[in-house]
Formats: structure tokens, C-alpha cells, sequence
């Protein structure tokens, strides 16, 4: 999906997210909203324009903060590495996850080992930086939005060297920031494979979990998917393809705007932007979907 392409294994499938949460390897559902904890993170939360799903902005208060950083980071390796599974760490190859930082651990464990550490902003920096693949997916599992920066989420981005660390970040911590509208409109321009996939990820994230957005910021984001449906790299492509079927099954008018564009992407004499267009028309235009928006009583604004 969204120079040349690095050609992904024959099965590798059209969306990689819902291959990975088939896979041993998926990511699951993205964690809940939590509560807010401390007047001044509430704030910080409250006055967000981005998203919907308020996270718990929740320090860790457990004892295993006292034995400092380094330490804690060690101890959430060996935890990881307790669930260590060679069956896993093959089968990452499956889906063109790089496995040679991997202790292949599954999504269920990754999860559970999460549960210890929930909201230790400092821990999943430092997981983070390891540059270990099962402490990546960790760390954005337990970090907290309300503490992630722009900064951050440039420093991620810009060192993923995989579609998994790409997305999984977008999916379940970036898009619950107050600067994930503004990477989607940056993030679409650049050249970088994974940043730019990372906007569109980021843009079908959102679909799902900014609820308060009306349809002004998707209408934009059908623009960058056209702009964008060029781009012959794989993992672009199949980021810009769910992108646009994502926008069109949120409500009736974004599906009428995705199809439009899907329906001009279709009749393109270019391969990538005609596959990206037919592939998000049979969903869009399937039974399941219309009647499933059909079905939705549209929201009446106040004021």
C-alpha cells in the first residue's frame, strides 16, 4: 500500500491488521478508555480535539516503580521472555514481520504481561528503545496517551522497520492523542514506506475511535487516499485501501464521499490505484454494509 517497492510473501493478506489479530501473533482489540486520575491530566484529556475515547492518564503506583528504570524495563524483557514461543516466533514469517529481534511471544501474553505495567509512560519509552519486537508491542500497550507527545510519536514512527510496529502504535495508543489529526496530514506526504503507511493507519484508526469527529477531517482524509493511491509499495497501498473502506462504513454521507472516490480509483488505467479502488467498492457496495448503515439513525446535532 502508502520509490520501489519491497515485494510482501504471496500470503500475506489484503488487510495486514486483521491478518495479524488472526494470526498467534495478533494484537487483539485496542485497550478501552480508562479514567482520568489527578485534576491536571483530566484537564489535559478533557480539552482534546483529536479523539473521543478519553484514556486513563493513571501513573503507575505499583512498588516495581521504585527500583528504577533499567530495572523495571529488564524485568518486563524476562517477563516477555517467559512467554517465549518458537512456534510464534516462526510463524511471524508468515506475515512479513521481521523475526530476528523476536522472542515470539503471542499478542494473548503480550496483553497479559501489559496488565502489570498499564500507564507507565516512562517504561514504554524505554521498551521502546530496545528495539526488541515483543517490547515494542508492549510498549504500546502500556503506555499513556495522555503523556504521549508529538515528538514521540515522530521518534516511533520514524525508527519502524515493520508493518505491525507501524500499526499497532496507530491502533491502540497515537490515535487516542490530541495530535493524531495533524500526523494524518503530515504523515500522508512523506516518502518514508512506514510513515506514510502510518498515516493512513492512523486514518483508519480514527474512523473507529474518534467518535466526537464530524465528517470535515475524513472528507480531508479521502483526499491524501487519492493522492496517495499511486504509491506501488505494498504497504502503503493496503494502508491507503483500509483507510478508505474504513471511512466509508462510518456513516452514510462518508459513504457515499468513499465510494465516489473509489468509483474514480476504479477507473484508472494504473494498477495500484485501480486495485486499491475495486477492492474498497466490493466491500463498500456489499449487502452487510449498506444495510448496516441503513440501519443507523443519523446523529442530530445540538445547538
Amino acid at each position: 500500500m502508502k520509490a520501489s517497492a519491497k515485494k510482501a510473501p504471496a500470503k500475506i493478506a489484503s488487510d495486514d491488521t486483521s491478518a495479524m489479530r488472526r494470526s498467534a501473533v495478533k494484537p487483539g482489540a485496542p485497550r478501552s478508555a480508562a479514567s482520568a486520575a489527578g485534576t491536571a491530566a483530566a484537564k489535559k484529556i478533557s480539552t482534546r480535539t483529536a479523539t473521543t475515547t478519553a484514556p486513563r492518564a493513571k501513573a503507575t503506583t505499583r512498588d516495581d516503580t521504585a527500583i528504577g528504570i533499567d530495572a523495571r524495563c529488564a524485568q518486563a524483557v524476562a517477563a516477555l521472555k517467559a512467554h517465549a514461543s518458537e512456534a510464534t516466533r516462526a510463524g511471524m514469517a508468515r506475515y512479513a514481520i521481521p523475526n530476528d529481534k523476536a522472542f515470539g511471544v503471542s499478542m494473548r501474553d503480550v496483553q497479559a504481561v501489559a496488565k502489570r505495567y498499564r500507564y507507565d509512560h516512562a517504561l514504554a519509552e524505554s521498551l521502546w528503545q530496545t528495539d526488541l519486537y515483543d517490547a515494542r508491542m508492549l510498549a504500546c500497550y502500556i503506555d499513556d496517551p495522555a503523556l504521549v507527545d508529538a515528538a514521540q510519536m515522530e521518534r516511533w514512527i520514524g525508527s519502524v522497520d515493520n508493518w505491525a510496529h507501524c500499526d499497532t502504535p496507530c491502533f491502540v495508543l497515537f490515535d487516542r492523542t490530541p495530535h493524531a489529526w495533524k500526523k494524518v496530514d503530515a504523515w500522508a506526504t512523506r516518502s518514508e514506506e512506514f510513515v506514510r503507511r502510518g498515516a493512513f493507519a492512523l486514518l483508519a484508526s480514527l474512523t473507529v475511535h474518534d467518535k466526537q469527529a464530524g465528517d470535515e477531517p475524513f472528507l480531508r482524509g479521502l483526499l491524501h487516499i487519492e493522492a496517495a493511491a499511486g504509491d506501488e509499495r505494498n504497504f502503503v497501498r493496503k494502508a491507503v485501501n483500509w483507510a478508505l473502506r474504513s471511512i466509508g462504513k462510518r456513516n452514510v454521507a462518508l459513504h457515499a464521499a468513499a465510494v465516489a472516490v473509489a468509483q474514480r480509483l476504479a477507473a484508472q488505467k494504473e494498477a495500484t490505484p485501480r486495485w486499491i479502488g475495486k477492492d474498497a467498492l466490493r466491500e463498500l457496495n456489499s449487502a452487510a454494509v449498506v444495510a448496516r448503515l441503513a440501519a443507523r439513525k443519523p446523529k442530530t446535532r445540538k445547538g
